[in-house]
């Protein structure tokens, strides 16, 4: 065994005591014996324990260690630590900039086990409320995982939206008569990207393509036919497919919908349609409704699309007001007035939902019961103050581990609105986190049920549900079912947007703000209900102000 990994498990093996404030001189000297390791002239490998010892910065115990990993390939107390620590708090190890001694703050006192849910936190701004921690810590925390994550080739489409715009303005500015237009995973609003796929149709194929060859517009370019391979900056996997104008609609259907999609509408048609005008043309050869891009996912709506009822999908000016969301009383960073005017005058909503969390969300800030009462009566101050716009008075309330809320009656019914969410102990079997949610869904004073699975996409998996039994039961007690429009959550997952609206669930979008930019993932959450369906008709915050009081008010009259 070389030095360097010899190295660098000692120096794993010093972190993690440290994490877990093993006897601090004990570090010490690991720490250095790693340090001298990795500098040494010869390899340690092969070394007599009698020889080990006597090298500067190695003594005895140290020396054992040695021995110990390099005949067995590790050592029983890095192995014992190692099983007492998550593996996402090991891996917190590896990211630039913070030590063991911010790792156990970032763990043991904000509660945070993996990269995921510390991406999280840096997006809602958690972390400079820590001791040791400043905006700028949090930002660089932010970028190292945001590399960490384009590392595997996937990337959320919040990510991957800016960079795509970008490209595709610069195609435009490059073959200004040219049809193009995104397709793929990305004009289907997918929320995860492996791969951008732009179709470009122009009037000279071969000038095109030898444009494009010859361009910087993507690094590490490869051809294949007239699909143009390679990546953007940021590792982004990028393909550009060049045609004449006359095969660009046939080409741009092909490269829009999955496989089974495409399967399934040209199974419809009888004769070949080698040029057709428009996509439109294509559906309507199918003897189909034309399917918006972000429809073409397997069969799931060309039934609808055969009697001609394609939902008339929501859209982000149908949006009345916005609710869930976090203020300085919690973990937010603007103040409740600063929210609302900026609902008000900048994005022109009629109402705003404030939900900060409940008591038991210690690490954000959760309101007591006497701090519940102070914020209300701020509210009614504000609702007096401010021309044309109202505040809800809401809650995150956690769900116990036994499905019940976080604060008795007589508290819960002092609210507009509540949102249930689960956030802590996460790792349940499938039956449990089931009931544990149905619990609260019963609970008469639940308004809206919060990011049903509490994923986080692409670190953190949901803890398993049967949804069928959640949303039957949201149905049975008139409970909405929030689509978080956070990138990282987009959840309810919209696979099962249309089994909650066949069952007569409302669906709410919801930012899950933290600050006044976060109100702008309203755009991610519409993306999200039109990719599963949802129309207007039935999202809870596409009601009117007079219409949403009225909702509000029956629930809690029932309660």
């Amino acid at each position: 065994m070389e030095n360097k990994p010899i190295a660098r498990r000692l120096r794993l093996l010093s972190q993690l005591m440290e994490l877990h404030e093993v006897n601090p001189f004990k570090i010490k000297s690991i720490a250095n014996a790693a340090f001298n390791i990795d500098k040494l002239p010869y390899a340690v490998d092969g070394k007599t324990f009698e020889e080990l010892e006597k090298i500067s910065g190695i003594g005895k115990s140290v020396a054992a260690k040695i021995i110990e990993l390099v005949q067995t390939g590790t050592m029983t107390e890095l192995e014992e630590l190692l099983a007492a620590t998550p593996p996402g708090v090991v891996e917190m190890m590896g990211i630039k900039g913070i030590g063991a001694k911010k790792v156990s703050i970032i763990w043991h006192e904000l509660g945070i086990e993996n990269l995921g849910e510390l991406y999280y936190a840096c997006n809602e701004n958690r972390l400079i409320e820590a001791k040791g921690f400043g905006l700028k810590t949090q930002e660089d925390i932010k970028k190292s995982i945001e590399f960490k994550m384009a590392s595997n080739g996937k990337f959320l489409y919040a990510q991957v939206e800016p960079e795509a715009r970008a490209l595709m303005d610069l195609l435009k500015n490059v073959f200004p008569g040219a049809l193009i237009e995104f397709a793929g995973e990305f004009r289907r609003t997918c929320e995860i990207i492996t791969d951008l796929i732009i179709v470009i149709g122009s009037r000279d194929q071969e000038i095109t393509l030898q444009t494009v060859l010859t361009s910087d517009f993507i690094k590490e370019i490869k051809s294949e036919g007239n699909h143009v391979t390679g990546k953007t900056e940021n590792g982004l996997s990028v393909e550009l497919i060049c045609v004449e104008k006359r095969y660009f609609h046939k080409t741009l259907f092909m490269q829009t919908g999955n496989d089974e999609h495409v399967k399934a509408v040209l199974g419809r048609i009888s004769d070949i349609i080698d040029q057709p005008e428009s996509e439109e043309l294509i559906y309507t050869k199918a003897g189909l409704e034309f399917m918006k891009p972000e429809l073409r996912e397997g069969d799931t709506f060309i039934k609808k699309a055969g009697r001609n009822e394609l939902p008339v999908l929501i859209s982000y000016h149908d949006l009345k007001g916005t609710l869930h969301n976090h203020s300085t009383w919690s973990d937010g960073v603007n103040t409740v007035e600063e929210m609302a005017l900026y609902c008000r005058d900048q994005l022109k909503l009629e109402y705003l939902g404030m939900c900060d969390h409940s008591k038991s969300a210690f690490y954000a800030k959760g309101l007591s019961i006497e701090r519940v009462l102070q914020q209300q009566e701020e509210i009614d101050h504000l609702n007096k103050k401010l021309d044309g716009f109202h505040i809800f008075k809401g809650i995150e309330s956690d769900i116990l581990n036994d499905g019940s809320l976080d604060y008795p009656d007589e508290i819960l019914k002092k609210f507009d609105f509540i949102v249930a969410s689960v956030h802590s102990n996460l790792k349940m079997e499938e039956k449990k986190a089931t009931e544990r949610l149905i619990k609260a869904i019963e609970n008469p004073y639940t308004t809206i049920l919060g990011h049903p699975t509490g994923r986080l996409l692409l670190s953190r998996n949901g803890y398993p549900i049967d949804y069928k039994k959640v949303i039957d039961a949201c149905a049975a007690n008139k409970v909405i079912i929030e689509i978080n429009a956070n990138p990282l959550r987009l959840d309810l997952d919209w696979r099962w947007h249309q089994y909650a609206l066949d069952k007569g669930v409302w669906l709410s979008i919801n930012p899950d703000a933290h600050r006044v930019e976060g109100f702008l993932d309203m755009h991610y959450g519409i993306l999200v209900a039109r990719k599963g369906g949802l129309h207007k008709e039935r999202c809870l915050n596409a009601l009117s102000l007079a219409e949403i009081k009225e909702v509000f008010n029956s629930k809690k009259h029932k309660a």
